[in-house]
């Protein structure tokens, strides 16, 4: 294996040299996921330091933590990105991936979920297991990706390693057990693990690491006895070896290394789930959690590759992880470093990525999301083994590893980097849709152009994030996943120098008439020896929901000239888009123009225009106007246990249930139709009354008549804004 010397910002705490992997088999990608605050980054950053990367955990030269380098992530307190924190034990790397925790960022952490082989669901032994944690499990589930459980803060005053267990058990599944039970050095203190399998005592009591390994004391043995049988007989019932179950039953001594054999089988299968305990700040079990990460994970080779089709569309064959392979990776993630510019986090699927190498990039079509399609070709300039802050270079990239490329100005997160003469597309990953809108608006012109090219910067990292021109409202919209999202956001902008605002989201309201009337628009004026002559009387009469506009001439003896009744029609439809009563476009509704009058010398195309626009004004005082609202679909998706909750909330939000039908996992769907306006903080609403296990899916339906006093309310309210 070649290597190079660490550089990059934060040199000063890291140690060692940087391993480029020529080999699938040498690598393990396993992503950290749990709930916010379970410890996952903490632990990233010890195994960091236990296994000799850096030269201490905790924070480095420049005052960030390896894994938690991100200068939001410290205003926010807490992991808002996904990071990697590559290691080396017994001649395996570890791609660690370390994703955030806290539901907003979901994004961060289906892209992680996207670049890994395997799944470290990370437990407090403290704080114990969320609802979010158990969602995500039952995801990994389905698509059969192997996962392990370690439970951490084990030197925490109120640390319950078995009550951890049980609950794992009750909301994973029976086939997660403990490798390593706990042992008290004193009544609070846990100095060490007893190895269920080996029977042996690891001791840290001492302070050592790795820990000194000796045999149990006598009265440790009956003491991990059920546990050790329950073990083993998980780890049987999942063995190829059919007749090791009965062997066993008739009580044979199945030898240690047959069970640790199959228990790496199972675990890299994704039908065992092995249990870990560890300490962060103590060390305790990071040596016997870096054994399981390499020897019981599996690598790249047995993980599947997702298909590819070529820039057309077209299916492709089915990708191997062969270094020697056609080039084909994927941008996991992409940020913009105030160093380096953009740097581009890659997954290689297939092939070998190289410096000074030629290749072509192609993007997904996502227009609904600002994402359209996109090819183009490229130089790989330099490749590095990202860690922290610091970019650490390397000569190569080798199929089932990762890496980060900086400089490739088209690169999106979810692109394909291929080779140019046989450009691929990756089958993408799916993304949940942003249904937080916030507006905003930059606070002079000079920072309109500054706002512009940071947002699409943003968006082009995170497609999670969706930049809409509203063009009814007129309004700038953030789709952002919530308000921790929408934080990170603007304080990005905010940060690079972009002085912005945040107004109230208006939704695209419509008003109409709701009854017929008559109305004269007269414009008669003289000035300076000018004058202007125009008279119009006109009819509206209201139209069917979604009819649009119409416009009747039936003007007789020619009390309009022919000439002008086109500029009648354009100062009609003029004052139709600015609104009569609220600002909002008119809609469904006829003008029928019936009599006027004209003057030989003074009546031009100007008067006629705004003649037919005060007739309007006039149309909307003598009579009835309405606002009409947008009305959703709307499907939400909630455990069986909120479904009275969630259908109060939508009662309660002027909604009208249709019905519920079940889904998967002990969870039902319920169909509603809600007005947009009670939309606009759902997101937010939801999460709360659900823990975070919520979510729906909205799709406009048509606009219906908003009820009178709301929209007095609303008028209300505009009136004292303005």
């Amino acid at each position: 294996m070649a290597s190079e010397k660490v550089t990059g910002k934060g040199q000063g705490a890291l140690s060692g040299d940087v391993v480029a992997v020529e080999k699938p088999g040498q690598v393990r990608n396993i992503v950290l996921v749990g709930h916010s605050g379970a410890g996952k980054t903490s632990l990233a950053d010890a195994l960091l330091a236990g296994a000799g990367t850096i030269s201490r955990a905790g924070k480095v030269a420049d005052g960030t933590t390896v894994c938690d380098s991100d200068p939001a992530e410290h205003r926010q307190q807490r992991s808002v990105t996904l990071a990697l924190a590559p290691l080396e034990h017994a001649g395996v790397k570890v791609n660690l991936l370390d994703s955030p925790g806290y539901a907003d960022f979901v994004g961060e952490l289906r892209a992680g979920l996207r670049a890994a082989d395997a799944a470290l669901f990370v437990v407090s032994a403290v704080d114990g297991v969320d609802a979010a944690t158990v969602s995500l499990w039952e995801e990994c589930a389905r698509v059969g990706l192997p996962r392990a459980v370690v439970v951490t803060k084990l030197d925490q005053p109120r640390a319950d390693f078995d009550e951890a267990v049980a609950l794992c058990q009750r909301v994973f599944g029976e086939n997660v057990l403990p490798l390593y039970l706990p042992m008290h050095a004193d009544d609070e203190t846990v100095g060490g693990l007893i190895g269920l399998l080996s029977q042996s005592v690891f001791d840290y009591s001492g302070g050592d690491y790795p820990p000194v390994e000796r045999p149990p004391d006598p009265e440790h043995v009956p003491l991990i006895e059920e546990a050790r049988n329950r073990l083993i007989e998980g780890i049987i019932a999942e063995s190829e070896d059919e007749t090791l179950m009965e062997r066993y039953l008739e009580g044979e001594d199945i030898e240690l290394k047959v069970l640790v054999d199959d228990l790496e089988k199972a675990v890299a299968r994704g039908t065992f789930y092995p249990v870990l305990g560890v300490s962060a700040f103590t060390r305790l079990g990071l040596a016997e959690l870096l054994e399981v990460l390499t020897s019981a994970f599996p690598s790249p080779l047995e993980h599947p590759l997702p298909p590819v089709t070529d820039v057309s569309g077209e299916p492709q064959e089915p990708l191997n992880c062969d270094p020697n392979g056609p080039i084909v990776a994927e941008v996991v993630k992409t940020t913009i470093d105030a160093y380096v510019g953009r740097v581009s986090l890659v997954r290689v699927f297939s092939g070998t990525l190289r410096p000074d190498t030629q290749v072509h990039i192609s993007g997904h079509g996502l227009a609904e999301r600002g994402h359209e399609d996109h090819d183009a070709d490229e130089r790989l300039t330099h490749l590095y083994s990202p860690l922290g802050a610091a970019l650490r270079p390397v000569a190569l990239c080798v199929a089932g590893d990762l890496c980060a490329v900086t400089k490739l100005s088209t690169a999106e997160t979810g692109d394909t980097i291929s080779a140019r003469e046989a450009p691929l597309l990756v089958a993408p990953w799916e993304m949940p849709e942003p249904l937080l809108p916030v507006a905003v608006q930059a606070r002079t012109r000079s920072d309109e152009d500054a706002m512009a090219k940071g947002l699409a910067r943003l968006v082009a990292g995170d497609p999670t994030l969706l930049l809409e021109r509203n063009p009814e409202t007129h309004q700038l919209v953030l789709w952002c996943m919530g308000e921790a999202h929408a934080d990170v956001v603007l304080d990005r902008l905010r940060s690079a120098g972009v002085e912005l605002d945040t107004v109230p989201v208006r939704v695209p309201l419509r008003e109409t008439f709701a009854a017929p009337v008559s109305a004269k628009g007269r414009h008669v004026k003289q000035s300076g020896g000018h004058g202007q002559y125009a008279i119009c009387d006109i009819e509206i009469t209201p139209l069917e929901a979604g009819a649009g506009f119409e416009f009747v001439d039936k003007v007789v003896g020619g009390a309009v000239p022919s000439q002008f009744i086109p500029s009648v029609e354009k100062g009609v439809r003029t004052q139709m888009e600015r609104g009569v009563l609220a600002g909002y476009s008119l809609v469904d509704f006829r003008v029928t123009l019936v009599d006027g009058k004209a003057h030989s010398v003074d009546s031009s195309d100007a008067a006629f225009q705004m003649a037919g626009a005060l007739a309007m004004r006039e149309a909307a005082a003598n009579g009835s106007v309405s606002l009409l609202e947008p009305v959703h679909q709307v499907l939400v998706t909630v455990p069986d246990t909120h479904v009275g909750a969630a259908m109060s909330d939508l009662s309660g939000r002027r909604g009208r249930v249709s019905g519920t039908e079940p889904a998967e996992g002990e969870r039902t769907v319920i169909h509603a139709e809600v007005p947009e306006t009670e939309l606009v903080r759902y997101a937010v609403d939801l999460r709360s009354i659900t823990s975070g296990t919520g979510t729906f899916r909205r799709s406009f339906l048509r606009y219906d008549p908003m009820p009178d006093h709301i929209a007095q309310a609303m008028l209300k309210d505009k009136d004292k804004a303005s």
